[in-house]
């Protein structure tokens, strides 16, 4: 018996593979949905245990932590953050799909906080001072702030100073030794000299030739720069194709138009290949100048924390060692971005 038109208005089977599909898959974006949300909610309620747990249970004997309250009641108040958020994150836009997104990473950051407050301020499994709890760090930041904050001051003026320098000769001499064959003769027996060595052995000359420690230390963060940029630069123009060289040669184009607007934009990816290897270098070289011989910066901060068992403040500077270099990368590759357009995605951070 045939089915009536209301009926076939009311359901109608797929008539295709692509139908099919989407009609088999018409159910999963509410259990994604549930999903993304119950895992939020699980975050929330890790955040809340590392709060009840700082508020509620009493610290160790040796503990005298004056932050203990206000980590707590922090805490809370991101899980209950994290809970709106996540159940009404169709209402909070991107904020809302944001922090869905990274939902798993609350949850285990939260889990880690609760553990470490138990096996330090609550229980003491772990030996004091050596391993502080988290209101031990958050206390430097607000006891201690005046000396961190000039130390990341000192560490970001000479870091950008030494790194500015290195990648600027770096890019000259890549450019000049990919483009010129004489060039290359005298520069690469000394690039091939110097370059393996570490920046770091160069610290007995560099303290007993320049000045101060001061200009010592920005001459081995442009040397541990200067390398990587150098030897990318020179391998980007070295394979640029000759084609390129050959067109614009045709259309009338001078040495200097192949240089500026053929060889160094064709270079450019590899150019930001070795600018991203110094600035890790760069850091790296930082921090043993500033241990060894500058008396400022966070390198500075590190040692003196160190010499007196400060090991709280010690943390606390490797954090913001830690997000200093990691938004140092993040603005490079903006700016990568932002000139290699084409190239966006290619390479993430």
């Amino acid at each position: 018996m045939p089915m009536s038109s209301a009926s076939n208005s009311e359901f109608t089977l797929p008539q295709s593979a692509e139908e099919g599909a989407a009609f088999a898959g018409a159910n999963w974006p509410p259990l994604a949905t549930l999903l993304a949300g119950s895992t939020g909610l699980l975050a929330g309620l890790a955040w809340a245990a590392f709060g009840l747990v700082s508020l509620l249970l009493p610290d160790v004997e040796a503990g005298d932590w004056s932050q203990t309250r206000n980590v707590g009641a922090a805490a809370l108040g991101i899980a209950a953050a994290i809970a709106i958020l996540s159940l009404g994150a169709p209402w909070f836009g991107r904020v809302g799909a944001g922090l869905r997104k990274r939902a798993p990473w609350l949850l285990l950051l939260g889990l880690l906080l609760t553990v470490w407050e138990l096996a330090t301020a609550k229980f003491g499994w772990l030996p004091l001072p050596f391993f502080p709890p988290p209101q031990a760090i958050v206390e430097v930041y607000t006891d201690d702030l005046p000396k961190l904050a000039a130390s990341v001051w000192a560490s970001v003026k000479l870091q950008l100073g030494g790194y500015a320098i290195g990648a600027l000769l770096g890019f000259v001499t890549g450019v000049s030794i990919g483009w010129s064959v004489a060039v290359g003769y005298w520069i690469h027996p000394i690039l091939r000299f110097i370059g393996p060595l570490p920046a770091t052995a160069w610290l007995p000359i560099a303290f007993f030739t320049f000045p101060s420690s001061w200009s010592a230390s920005t001459f081995l963060i442009a040397l541990a720069t200067g390398f990587p940029v150098t030897v990318l630069t020179w391998s980007g123009v070295a394979s640029v194709s000759n084609a390129y060289y050959d067109v614009a040669r045709t259309l009338g184009a001078k040495p200097s138009f192949l240089v500026l607007k053929v060889a160094i934009p064709a270079a450019l990816p590899h150019v930001f290949v070795g600018l991203f290897m110094g600035l890790g270098a760069s850091f790296a070289v930082l921090v043993v100048a500033e241990m060894i011989g500058v008396k400022a910066g966070l390198g500075w901060y590190l040692q003196w924390a160190q010499g007196w068992a400060a090991y709280a403040n010690m943390y606390a500077a490797l954090i913001v060692m830690s997000l200093l270099c990691s938004g140092a990368i993040t603005a490079l590759f903006r700016v990568r971005d932002g000139l290699l357009i084409w190239q966006k995605g290619v390479v993430k951070w």
